[in-house]
């Protein structure tokens, strides 16, 4: 059976990428509308970027409207701003992601992003952990409205049919993407995430972490 797999980054890959992420969100909207705004407060685990601007945005006093016509120049900024902030990340990989992704490769099995990074960001953080060759396609959080609907946007971008799909992610929202489109999910519980909480939402797989050869081979073996 042909396989396709897919990928969150934040908790899943890597783990701790640095406050350059926020900040580059932060110097987007001052940038383009001249004010300060902060994260405080605003879960962003498992979040799109563009539902953590619009939420900093509500948070700062801006009506929809008024979001609605900024977010485009926002996104825009914070992907130019993000590259030239954004360190070596190769020391935050998470145990067995280099491991599980040379396996899979070597099975010929195409390998995606869903992510709710912003495009240029997630693949930044990719190329600065040394995992980006890994990767031939992605859907990021400027391409669809809800993590659903960038799971299948991304098996669209694979360009194959008739796979089965495996999504691992450290997030509810990452489940339940899965779910949506009916595809197997992996729940990692390397993330923010407690396993307990991953556990109560039935994933078709649960791991600690990909370090162990045999949780590897449960995840790419399903």
């Amino acid at each position: 059976m042909n396989k396709l797999f897919l990928f969150d980054i934040d908790g899943t890959l890597v783990r701790g990428a640095g406050p350059q992420h926020a900040a580059a969100l932060v110097a987007a909207i001052r940038q383009v509308l001249g004010v300060e705004t902060t994260l405080d407060g605003i879960p962003v685990h498992g979040m799109l970027d563009r539902d953590i601007l619009r939420d900093m945005l509500r948070a700062g006093g801006f009506d929809d409207a008024r979001i609605n016509t900024a977010l485009p120049a926002i996104v825009a900024a914070a992907q130019e701003l993000y590259p030239p902030t954004c360190p070596d990340i190769s020391a935050k990989v998470l145990p067995g992601v280099r491991e599980v992704l040379s396996e899979i490769r070597a099975l010929e099995f195409p390998i995606g992003l869903v992510t709710g990074n912003l495009t240029r960001i997630g693949w930044t953080k990719m190329e600065r952990a040394g995992l980006r060759d890994f990767f031939s396609f992605g859907a990021f959080s400027d391409m669809g409205a809800t993590r659903g609907d960038l799971a299948r946007i991304a098996v669209e971008l694979a360009g194959v049919s008739g796979c089965a799909v495996t999504m691992t992610g450290d997030a509810p929202s990452d489940v339940a993407a899965a779910k949506s489109n009916g595809f197997r999910s992996v729940a990692v519980a390397t993330g923010l995430t407690p396993r307990e909480t991953l556990a109560a939402l039935q994933p078709d797989l649960l791991l600690n972490d990909l370090s162990q050869p045999e949780d590897r081979r449960a995840l790419i073996g399903g």
